[in-house]
Order: C-alpha cells, then sequence, then structure tokens
C-alpha cells in the first residue's frame, strides 16, 4: 500500500538533512577545540571538546557516505495512475471499515453502485427484487438457527449466483446493442434464456425468504402455553379464591341482633 518511490526520496532527504546537521554540529566542535585548547594547555576539558569534535566529524563522515550509497541506488519506477488511485480508494475504505457504521455504509454503497451499474437494462427489475428480498432475509436470519441454518447458508450462495447472473444478462444486453445484425440472432437467444434463468432463480428466492417468514412466524408461537401466562393465571385464582374466603368469615362473624 506504500508508495516505494515517494519512500525512497524521503529516505534520502532525512539523510540528507542528517548529514548536513552533523556537519555543522562537527565543525562547531571542532572550530571550539581549535580555539579553547591553546588557552591553558592540554587538560581534561580540552580532551572532552577533542573527543566530542572527533566524534561529530565521524558520525558526519558516515551519514554522507550513507547517503552516496542510497542516492545511487535507482529509484523505483513511478506509480500508474490507475494503479495509484486503487491504492488510495483501499486506505480510505480501510480506514472507513474501522469506523463503528463503516462496513454497513460500505455494503450500501456498493449495492447503491452495483444497482446505478445495471440501470436500463432488463436484469435492473430483478436486481431490485433480489434486493429487497436479500434485505428481508438478512433481517430475519438471527432467528434462523438450528434446522434453519443450511437455508441460510444456500440463500448467501444463491444470492452471489444470482448477482453475477444478472451481471452477464446486463454485458450480453449491452454487446446485443452493437453487435451486427448477422449476429444477434444467436446473441438475442442466449440473452433471453439468462434473462429466464435469472427470473425463475430470483423468484426461487423470494419463495426461500418467504419461507423463512412462515418458519420465524411459527418458531415465535409455540404450541403450548407459557409457562410464565400459566403461573400468573394460577395466580389470580388463588387470589380470587383468598378474598372469597374473607368475604365469607366477615360474613359469619357479623353478630345476631335481638329485636
Amino acid at each position: 500500500m506504500v508508495d516505494e518511490r515517494a519512500r525512497h526520496f524521503r529516505r534520502l532527504r532525512r539523510m540528507r538533512r542528517s548529514a548536513r546537521r552533523w556537519s555543522v554540529l562537527a565543525g562547531g566542535l571542532g572550530g571550539a577545540a581549535a580555539v579553547l585548547t591553546p588557552y591553558a594547555g592540554l587538560g581534561l576539558p580540552d580532551a572532552a571538546w577533542a573527543g566530542a569534535a572527533g566524534s561529530a566529524i565521524a558520525v558526519a563522515a558516515w551519514r554522507w557516505v550513507d547517503l552516496r550509497a542510497l542516492a545511487a541506488v535507482p529509484a523505483p519506477p513511478a506509480l500508474d495512475p490507475a494503479e495509484a488511485a486503487a491504492r488510495s480508494r483501499a486506505r480510505l475504505v480501510a480506514a472507513v471499515e474501522r469506523l463503528p457504521v463503516g462496513p454497513g455504509v460500505l455494503a450500501e454503497v456498493r449495492r447503491v453502485r452495483s444497482r446505478l451499474a445495471l440501470r436500463g437494462t432488463t436484469a435492473a427489475e430483478a436486481w431490485a427484487r433480489l434486493d429487497r428480498a436479500a434485505l428481508t432475509l438478512a433481517g430475519l436470519a438471527g432467528r434462523l438457527t438450528g434446522l434453519a441454518e443450511p437455508a441460510v447458508r444456500e440463500a448467501a450462495e444463491a444470492d452471489r449466483s444470482l448477482r453475477d447472473l444478472a451481471n452477464r444478462v446486463a454485458g450480453v444486453e449491452r454487446a446485443l446493442k452493437l453487435a451486427p445484425a448477422e449476429a444477434r440472432g444467436s446473441l438475442a437467444e442466449a440473452h433471453a434464456t439468462l434473462v429466464g434463468q435469472l427470473e425463475s432463480g430470483v423468484a426461487a428466492y423470494e419463495r426461500l425468504v418467504v419461507a423463512a417468514a412462515g418458519y420465524v412466524a411459527e418458531d415465535a408461537h409455540p404450541s403450548t402455553q407459557d409457562p410464565s401466562a400459566a403461573r400468573l393465571t394460577e395466580a389470580t385464582d388463588l387470589l380470587h379464591g383468598v378474598a372469597g374466603a374473607l368475604a365469607e368469615l366477615r360474613t359469619t362473624q357479623t353478630p345476631l341482633r335481638t329485636h
């Protein structure tokens, strides 16, 4: 994903700046050592000045040697504009995918772009129906567990196959408009066959989605009574019984009046 040519020149610029900095530092330390040493003869401070100046001169020399070696290496070839655009697009997609809502946004963008690519062709309507069915099935996928899991996998395979078939239908249809008169007969026959396969495949996918919705609906309404509802019914009956018993007790404890 990195432009090797740009990285090569960046390394070259960094090494040139480093060589210049060490050259300036070596010149400054060397000049200071040359001026300060004769004042009081050679001593410990003069040895420190001389050692620092010598070290800076050595590092500067190594930097210039490394710079010449790197400059002698041929620069990598420039990227093709199409390849550079593809790399920039890949970096942008990777950055968006790291966001919390990134995958969903990218999926929606790809879906809209694919639909626009088929606009004006026979496959556009079938593609729109397939999109609606696929979105419906995606909303039900979380509840299609157990025996329904193989059907979900089959639906995913069928979705990819039908989308590829729709692209082939659109490609043949565009080629049919450009084909000469003598070649249109066979192309038209092939196009009609592909359209029939696409229509039947999308209809079968829609029936699968309807069956999946029926499975989810039946799974949400079990034949037996909910245990919580049964417990509430028992509690209600118990309270009614207690209330009746209390009412009867108050009646029996009322004192009889004498005339």
